[in-house]
């Protein structure tokens, strides 16, 4: 089972990723890193609403990208 520590494990490796792609013409490679990051986002706030009434953070499950990236801010 996926835990908060794992997906922040899993954002840290993102980040450094992403600062490491710096001044890179990888653009690609960093929306790609952009996705990843916001739907680890998403997964966390899943988890943390779950725990918060009760439910089972083990149930969340990542959403897909397009769903993700689709949320008005």
């Amino acid at each position: 089972m996926v835990t908060d520590e794992d997906i922040y494990s899993r954002i840290k490796a993102l980040v450094d990723e992403e600062h490491a792609l710096a001044g890179d013409d990888s653009a690609e490679r960093r929306k790609h890193l952009e996705e990843q990051l916001d739907q680890c986002w998403d997964l966390l706030r899943q988890r943390q609403a779950r725990r918060e009434f009760g439910d089972d953070p083990g149930q969340a499950r990542p959403r897909p990208v397009q769903e993700v990236e689709g949320y008005l801010q």
